[in-house]
């Protein structure tokens, strides 16, 4: 198998699925694993078709269980090496965390290292009972950067953050639970079906409307400084000209469920 084949595409009725897909080393990513996820991240963004995008892993033992530490001598073996690898980390896990639309981290098993850093930029989280999360990083003698930091403690708050880093313990599912970092937590045989359906819930309603409260939120947890209230704005006015304005009315007079196209 190579890389290219260790991050999958799939559509299925408005939902976009990557899935990573080295269950034989828990889904460990390497480079062209990382590039291949921003390749995949981008089609979906430009598919009219795809509403909402799933993230989840092969196997059902991991999510991401971090950085291919067998591809170090090979991929990061240098200063060099290093800040080209870290590179498309950053252009990934930003173009995540900027998505223009819904996602969903589908976390069943181990989501360690940068497995959590792709699950924080996701707007939802939810994970099976048997799933465990950690940060390893004070092990391994590793530096995060200030970004990645900020996401988790946007997420989780700066108290529980200090302990997923200063511990490198692996956290439970119920723990991650009650810190805020899943939405949700089920057991392994009905977190599929419930991720579907939470995403063709999702899928179906009204495209714009998702766009303006992302985009508001997303704006909310910065400084106040660097908010782009304008932009809000305009968002907010473009849902009241579209026509899926006009077909959501007619839809609720009517009581029937309304078709939203994103116009």
């Amino acid at each position: 198998m190579t890389d290219s084949d260790k991050v999958l595409a799939r559509k299925d009725d408005g939902i976009g699925y990557l899935i990573f897909n080295n269950p034989e080393r828990h889904n460990a990513l390497s480079f062209e694993m990382w590039e291949q996820a921003g390749r995949v991240l981008d089609g979906f963004s430009h598919d009219n078709t795809v509403r909402v995008v799933v993230l989840t892993g092969a196997g059902g033992k991991a999510f991401v269980s971090g950085a291919d530490i067998s591809r170090f001598e090979d991929e990061r073996a240098n200063v060099a090496a290093v800040e080209a690898y870290d590179a498309v980390v950053d252009r990934t896990t930003t173009m995540l965390y900027d998505y223009p639309k819904p996602t969903i981290a589908q976390i069943a098993g181990f989501c360690l290292g940068g497995g959590l850093a792709l699950a924080v930029c996701c707007d939802l989280r939810m994970c099976s009972d048997h799933s465990r999360f950690a940060v390893p990083a004070a092990r391994l003698g590793l530096g995060y950067a200030y970004r990645g930091l900020k996401k988790l403690v946007d997420v989780v708050g700066p108290a529980f953050a200090k302990e997923i880093f200063f511990t490198a313990r692996q956290f439970t599912a119920e723990e991650a639970r009650v810190m805020g970092l899943v939405n949700g937590v089920l057991p392994a045989a009905e977190l599929e079906p419930c991720v579907r359906e939470t995403a063709a819930m999702i899928a179906a309603n009204a495209p714009l409307t998702i766009r303006a409260a992302k985009f508001a939120i997303g704006e909310a947890i910065k400084e106040e400084s660097a908010r782009d209230l304008k932009r809000c704005d305009e968002l907010v006015q473009e849902c009241f000209r579209s026509n899926d304005y006009v077909e959501g009315r007619r839809a609720f007079m009517e009581k029937r469920k309304p078709q939203f196209t994103g116009t």
